[in-house]
């Protein structure tokens, strides 16, 4: 089987997945069950950065969320208020501030990682271990390479 034959079934994989998700509604229960009261953004916005595990700038969030740097500001702003993010000077950069998770912040975005994953571990019971690392491994690089192959497509039309 060719690459190319091989990839056909992916966007209609990708297609499915996304519908799953949010047809099951994934982020609505999950939110609803950690009591969060956040929208979709903001929750993003500490999942990164609980992911990251350190403080990071406006500019590396945005990135990781493929959005402008002012749509970040703008939810860190609310996050700010409600005690969930604060911003802490950059060690290399006085003048700069990194952004980190309060301690309130981890507390909140542990018990919805925390529903997510049990979701996730339930549904892949049945996997072996090997399996469940494979594909969290090949996920993640596939969505770097297109990510990073999507910033150099033009808006020019192939032949």
């Amino acid at each position: 089987m060719s690459d190319d034959a091989a990839l056909t079934g992916l966007l209609g994989h990708m297609t499915r997945l996304s519908a799953t998700l949010n047809r099951g509604q994934l982020f609505e229960k999950a939110t609803t069950a950690a009591g969060l009261a956040l929208d979709r953004p903001a929750v993003t916005i500490l999942v990164v950065l609980h992911s990251a595990g350190e403080p990071m700038r406006v500019g590396e969030i945005a990135a990781q969320m493929q959005v402008a740097g002012p749509h970040v500001t703008r939810h860190l702003n609310g996050l700010e208020q409600r005690g969930l993010v604060e911003r802490v000077p950059d060690p290399g950069d006085q003048r700069a501030r990194l952004i980190t998770l309060t301690p309130a912040g981890h507390q909140l975005i542990g018990r919805y990682l925390h529903i997510i994953n049990g979701w996730f571990t339930d549904a892949l019971a049945r996997w072996p271990d090997e399996d469940k690392r494979d594909l969290v491994h090949l996920l993640g690089r596939m969505i770097h390479d297109l990510s990073e192959h999507l910033d150099t497509v033009t808006d020019a039309p192939t032949t």
